[in-house]
């Protein structure tokens, strides 16, 4: 009955031709469907990965979360019903415009829709990126991950760990909590932080070189305004990567190189050392920001202790630490 990985992303935005482009110009997704109201794009042998819908208010439309059957989707329906939430089985039009078999949808405790799939379609012809990129970094991962504000983390809690089935990767809970979930051996597929806010915070896409996230970061810097986190490193996942402003106001992180983990083996815990190594600097908050100063400094303190992650290319810690002695 687990989820398997996300599968695709929703957007409500009146800003069609813009997404188009920065979809397009900047991701490197291929454009599919203009027909209408919608435009939808590609990342590798999906259908489609992004949809952008000018209908509704501005903002996330909703998350499509994979799973592995159609007895895998009819159990965690009936766990839903019997948990007290409303589910849909939806029409075969729509899950025919998912490019999908069968689809249910729902809410989460903040009203955010959810649809769970099984089926996906793989389309006949090949990816073609909308500017020369190595690729996405899919397959069994997913798309990338999603990660939403929450007004109340407390009530999000129990409904996407213990009624989705989301694992726990790690968390922190000063200066507010942030909690970070496993599906498959992506680092986190989805997360949520407590900013008394509702909507999409940011999804990433991860990216198979690099040189395809340095350049992605020249060309927004180009478009003034479009940097939203300079250039950094994680220090959970390990991910080298920048935010862009996309045309809805939430975020999108570009970047490469996160670590695998192992969900058998992995154990949870609560981290400490702040969300970055290095880099990272939110230029979307004023320079005199109390926040972005202590973010700042967390920065200069991991710095000053020596923290760094692991070379992605050994995905190994020890190794990693016994080459850097040498």
């Amino acid at each position: 009955m687990a989820l398997a990985s996300l599968g695709y992303i929703g957007v409500r935005s009146s800003r069609t031709a813009d997404w188009q482009s920065f979809a397009t110009d900047l991701l490197g997704m291929q454009q599919v469907d203009a027909g209408g109201k919608v435009r939808a794009f590609r990342m590798d042998d999906r259908k489609q990965r992004l949809i952008v819908s000018a209908e509704g208010d501005e903002g996330l439309d909703f998350m499509g979360w994979e799973i592995e059957s159609a007895e895998a989707l009819d159990a965690l329906a009936s766990r839903l019903e019997n948990a007290g939430v409303a589910v849909r089985l939806e029409a075969v039009s729509l899950a025919d415009q998912r490019h999908v078999t069968r689809l249910i949808s729902f809410a989460d405790p903040e009203g955010n829709r959810l649809e769970v799939f099984c089926g996906p379609e793989i389309a006949s012809e090949p990816f073609l990126a909308g500017r020369p990129i190595s690729g996405f970094k899919t397959g069994s991962l997913g798309m990338g991950h999603a990660v939403l504000h929450a007004r109340d983390v407390d009530v999000l809690l129990p409904f996407y760990r213990d009624l989705l089935g989301f694992q726990v990767t790690d968390y922190g809970l000063k200066p507010f909590k942030l909690y970070f979930f496993h599906l498959n051996g992506r680092h986190h597929s989805f997360a949520m932080v407590g900013t008394g806010r509702r909507g999409m915070h940011h999804f990433m896409v991860e990216l198979l070189s690099l040189d395809d996230v340095g350049q992605g970061y020249d060309l927004a810097q180009q478009d003034e305004g479009r940097v939203a986190y300079t250039l950094g490193r994680h220090s959970n996942d390990h991910m080298t990567s920048f935010y862009a402003n996309s045309p809805s106001g939430f975020f999108v992180e570009y970047g490469w190189g996160a670590r695998v983990i192992d969900p058998a083996t992995w154990e949870q815990h609560e981290t400490f050392d702040g969300p970055s190594y290095w880099g990272h600097d939110r230029l979307y908050m004023p320079e005199d920001s109390p926040d972005r100063a202590r973010l700042r400094e967390m920065r200069l303190d991991a710095a000053r202790r020596g923290m760094r992650a692991a070379d992605p290319a050994s995905n190994c810690a020890w190794l990693d630490s016994i080459v850097s002695n040498e």
